[in-house]
């Protein structure tokens, strides 16, 4: 039993129907916490160093290294009962929708850095890593979490399985219907 299982046993029932029939999200936020922290941590540490004149080169930069623990972590656990697809083509979709991600993510920061012009000297180094936090990480996760969890679940890990159970009970009721 794995350890998300473990938690949602323990929680009072209505809490635990509640996440029963939302599995999936739940499993999914624990992977996008995961890489938030892969994604923070080396956006900051290239943002100081070697890429300081270039924030969202370096968001960019970190976005995608996270991207790539993502579809480890999304396609092992999260998404590990869906799919159907060859590996090639499931890898290619969730690219694409991450890349797309990382841009959703990427564009507050531009807009905070060039747009507000928040960066040094205009404003001080806490404010400019202030508004960088708050438009890369907050803002940009937010949006690209609410578009890739959707994209995920509708073209990269599709529950083939419930389509063909659906396909089938359709087909059923034509042909009662068509003997009535």
């Amino acid at each position: 039993m794995s350890f998300v299982d473990k938690v949602v046993n323990r929680l009072p029932n209505p809490a635990r129907e509640l996440a029963d029939r939302h599995y999936e999200l739940i499993k999914f936020a624990i992977v996008g916490a995961t890489t938030f922290v892969i994604d923070l941590g080396i956006f900051y540490v290239l943002k100081w160093t070697v890429m300081d004149t270039k924030p969202t080169i370096a968001r960019i930069m970190s976005g995608t290294i996270a991207v790539i623990a993502s579809y480890v972590l999304n396609r092992e656990w999260t998404f590990d009962k869906r799919g159907g697809r060859e590996k090639h083509h499931e890898a290619l979709l969730f690219f694409i929708v991450s890349g797309i991600g990382v841009g959703l993510a990427s564009l507050p920061l531009w807009v905070s850095s060039y747009v507000f012009d928040l960066r040094q000297p205009d404003v001080s180094f806490t404010t400019e890593n202030i508004a960088d936090f708050f438009s890369a990480f907050i803002i940009g996760n937010l949006l690209q979490m609410a578009f890739r969890f959707y994209a995920m679940k509708r073209w990269v890990f599709p529950d083939e399985m419930k389509e063909l159970q659906e396909e089938f009970e359709d087909l059923i009721n034509e042909e009662q219907l068509g003997h009535s």
